[in-house]
Order: structure tokens, then C-alpha cells, then sequence
């Protein structure tokens, strides 16, 4: 793919955008491939009635099945939820959870070609493999490949992982408790659960990197609040438009899919993905443009002092953290598991997973509390 995360090499497949909002992610060679592929069928099986998988549905993308382009019904997709799709600025974060990134069937050379990558995995149980968050006070991105979160060590990890809750302004508490909360939920299911075990599987962290106060004069009390409209289905249903990140023009009727591709997307479930297949991908025709700009919307509000009634303080809070001044919109974040080609039955807790998850709580606690 196109972009900062690419993976690199001749492997350029990946995640690409179908005309219908969800996201295709090919699948890897056997067995990695038909692995994960039956991992999601068996979670999301309609006649599922195994309590603990019908619970993890809830931390995972949703998903719809297989797809195959008409011009190569022999390259296989994974039909999955967006999970990206619903921000305007999407912040996004991968990082690998366990103690071990290779499975129990890893041969001698990949056990140590793992382990020589991140040899901290065992004592922090997890990895960031990249990030991409958005700095309100430049409007861009800033963007951490894998090479970022494997420099990280015991004492640095703490502040590594904080910079993706910053905005260009200020540490987003709101977004770190709320993180917090989500893989709390996820500790508590793999608490309950003994039947699975999982390897270089990872958690995607996304949550919303705009804001609407931007800007304070504090001689007249002015704010001065931008707005970004976000575009939806346009000229027919021709164009669909998300996250200013990738772009779905059409489905052409010789079955190829034209798309252009932007500056980063749910390409996240993938971006660690060196191992994947150097087979030849499907010939889906890809243009690359330039993203066109949303359209802003500037408004000002002048608070005059008769309609501040003793609220100024929490107001002009709000203003300074340049948090967004509805609650609802502070706590838009997703934590869902993902990458499951290493996923295998058990009959004992993960306790590789378990342990980096809590680590992970506790340094995103430490950030909250700092």
C-alpha cells in the first residue's frame, strides 16, 4: 500500500477499501491464512452459542465473511468492519500483546528471529507496531512505525506510548481512561476464558484526534470553534468518502476496484505483517490522489458575561485543555483485537496475554496519573 505503514518489499497487499464501507484484508499463505479465516468464521458462526466466543464478538471487528475480485477468484479477502470509519481525524495505535510473538509450532529460527526483533517482549508482554495521531495545532499527522516502538525500553515505554494521546496541545486524559476501560473489559473476558490461546495477535487503539475548540481570546472572551463537515455519499452514491483517508470512486463494470488511497486507514490491521505472502496480489487498479480538502465551517460565539452565570471556569477549562465541549465526543475511542493467523485451542488461561495486558493497563494508568 501506499503509505507510511506499508509493509515493505515487494508485499504491497494489505487492507484496501470495498465500495460498501467495510475493509478487505487478503488472506495470508497456509496456514496462517485459512487460520485466522477460521478463527472469525467459528466466532461469528450464526449457530454460535458458545458463551465465551459470542462475548469476544464484542472486541473484535465485525465480521462479514469472504470476498474475491472477479478478475482473480483465486486471491481471498477477509471481510471486516471498519473499524476507523466513523472518525473524522482518526488517531490509530497497534500494539502486539504476550510475552511470546511466536506460536507453540514456531521453528528454532523463528523463535529466535521473534525474539531477536523485541527482546523486551517477555518482560513488557507487548510491542508497539505503530502509530499515527493527529496534532490539532498543525492539522497533520504524525506517524511511528514498528522500528519506534522496538526502540522503546522499561524506562521509555511509558513516554512512548503517551505521545500517541497527545494532541499538539495537551495529554488527552479523557482518551487514556477511556483505553483504560476498554482493555479492562478485554482482561476480564481473557480471565474467564480457557479455551483459546493467541500469538502476535494485537490491539488497534483508535479515537477521534479533532477537536472543536481551537482557539481563545481571552480580551473579549471569544471562541472561536472549527468544524469539520463530514462528507458522505456524493454525485449518486458514486463517491463514499472516510476519515480523508481512503476514498472509494467506484466498481467498474469489468469487476476491478478503482480506489484512491490516502494518508492511512485501518491498513493497521496489517502493518506488522513483513512474514506475509511475496505472492503476486490481485490486480486491483489503485490511484493515488491528493485527499481534496474538507469543507470548514467557522463559527464564533461571543460569551457575553449575563450568559456566563458562574459557568466561565468549567468553559474556559475545557477551552484550555482544547477538549471537545461535548462529553460524548471525548470518549469516542474503539479497542478491538486483531491479526489472528496464531490463534490456538487450549485448555489453560493465556497467561502471556494476560500478563501483557495488564502491563499495558499499568503503564497507561502510570500515564493517566502522571
Amino acid at each position: 500500500m501506499v503509505s507510511h505503514f506499508s509493509r515493505g518489499g515487494k508485499d504491497k497487499g494489505g487492507i484496501l477499501q470495498h465500495p460498501d464501507g467495510t475493509v478487505l484484508k487478503q488472506l495470508q499463505p497456509p496456514p496462517r491464512g485459512p487460520r485466522e479465516q477460521e478463527f472469525y468464521s467459528k466466532v461469528y458462526d450464526s449457530d454460535c452459542c458458545d458463551r465465551i466466543l459470542l462475548e469476544l464478538r464484542e472486541y473484535l471487528p465485525k465480521y462479514f465473511g469472504v470476498w474475491s475480485p472477479p478478475t482473480a477468484p483465486n486471491d481471498t479477502y477477509l471481510k471486516l468492519e471498519d473499524v476507523t470509519r466513523k472518525f473524522n481525524k482518526p488517531c490509530i495505535m497497534d500494539v502486539k500483546i504476550g510475552q511470546k510473538s511466536y506460536d507453540p509450532y514456531a521453528s528454532a529460527e523463528k523463535i529466535q528471529q521473534q525474539v531477536s526483533k523485541y527482546p523486551l517482549m517477555e518482560e513488557i508482554g507487548f510491542l508497539v507496531l505503530g502509530m499515527r495521531v493527529y496534532h490539532v495545532s498543525s492539522d497533520s499527522y504524525e506517524t511511528q512505525n514498528q522500528h519506534y516502538g522496538r526502540s522503546l525500553t522499561k524506562e521509555t515505554v511509558k513516554d512512548g506510548i503517551s505521545k500517541f494521546f497527545h494532541s499538539g496541545y495537551c495529554l488527552r486524559k479523557d482518551v487514556v481512561a477511556a483505553s483504560i476501560q476498554k482493555v479492562e473489559k478485554i482482561l476480564e473476558w481473557f480471565e474467564g476464558q480457557t479455551q483459546l490461546n493467541f500469538y502476535a495477535s494485537s490491539l488497534l487503539f483508535v479515537y477521534e484526534g479533532s477537536c472543536q475548540a481551537t482557539t481563545v481570546r481571552l480580551s473579549d472572551v471569544t471562541l472561536a470553534e472549527k468544524r469539520r463537515v463530514p462528507k458522505g455519499l456524493l454525485s449518486g452514491g458514486d463517491v463514499l468518502e472516510y476519515n480523508n483517508n481512503i476514498h472509494v470512486i467506484n466498481s467498474t463494470e469489468n469487476g476491478k476496484i478503482e480506489a484512491s488511497v490516502g494518508k492511512g486507514l485501518s491498513k493497521f490491521y496489517a502493518l506488522h505483517k513483513k512474514s506475509c505472502s511475496k505472492r503476486h496480489h490481485s490486480q486491483l487498479s489503485l490511484k493515488v490522489e491528493d485527499s481534496e480538502q474538507d469543507n470548514v465551517w467557522k463559527s464564533s460565539t461571543c460569551i457575553t458575561q449575563e450568559h456566563l452565570n458562574g459557568n466561565v471556569l468549567p468553559q474556559l477549562e475545557k477551552v484550555f485543555y482544547h477538549m471537545p465541549a461535548e462529553p460524548k465526543e471525548s470518549a469516542k475511542v474503539e479497542v478491538r483485537m486483531i491479526d489472528f493467523a496464531h490463534v490456538f485451542p487450549s485448555n489453560t488461561k493465556d497467561e502471556g496475554y494476560i500478563y501483557g495486558l495488564k502491563n499495558l493497563i499499568t503503564v497507561l494508568q502510570n500515564i493517566l496519573d502522571n
